[in-house]
């Protein structure tokens, strides 16, 4: 998925707010609340965390950013579709672990639409684990019913691949779309 959380605030605050907002060097700022809001905490607990270190101001801008959050998603990365549409094809079984909230999955649904592809979806929010949890894949191969042994798992993050490859899955780190192919078909799938 390709996302950009300054499409969330972009024309409604000037460039300055939005980069202290979204620094990713402050311990208790918008990525901490993001990640507690994936984590299935309540996004209000969240945001009044977030008031008690930088006021009710700049956490007025975190509710906005949150608010228009569907705005961040772009899409799928380019050739992501047709990737997933060669892979069924293939007969390949796709399965998603998403670290986010159902209620963004769903809003954004159309914008991800190919992601129908999946046939389902672990969502962090709702299973209380981060993507560098073992025990959330461990949850996702016995709810899909899936041998670590049989599975790829692809992630832009090596921390997660890492995570995968310790518990049997062959874990691939991607960065874009033309490399994974060629990873897969190095792994001997057409696609």
């Amino acid at each position: 998925m390709d996302w950009d959380p300054r499409r969330a605030l972009v024309g409604q605050y000037p460039d300055g707010v939005v980069d202290m907002v979204l620094d990713p060097n402050d311990p208790w700022g918008f990525a901490c609340v993001s990640r507690q809001i994936n984590l299935g905490v309540d996004p209000q607990r969240a945001l009044a965390d977030y008031e008690t270190t930088h006021g009710p101001a700049v956490a007025w801008v975190v509710r906005v950013c949150l608010e228009n959050y569907t705005l961040a998603v772009k899409g799928l990365l380019p050739g992501a579709s047709d990737l997933l549409e060669d892979l069924q094809r293939a007969g390949l079984t796709l399965w998603g672990l998403a670290a986010t909230t159902r209620q963004l999955t769903e809003s954004a649904s159309k914008v991800l639409s190919p992601l129908s592809a999946l046939k389902d979806i672990l969502i962090s929010s709702e299973e209380h684990l981060d993507l560098s949890d073992p025990l959330f894949y461990r949850l996702a191969l016995r709810r899909f019913a899936i041998s670590p042994g049989h599975t790829i798992f692809v992630d832009a993050d090596p921390e997660h691949v890492a995570v995968a490859d310790r518990l049997g899955m062959d874990g691939i780190v991607a960065h874009d779309i033309r490399g994974l192919r060629q990873l897969l078909r190095q792994r001997g799938i057409a696609c």
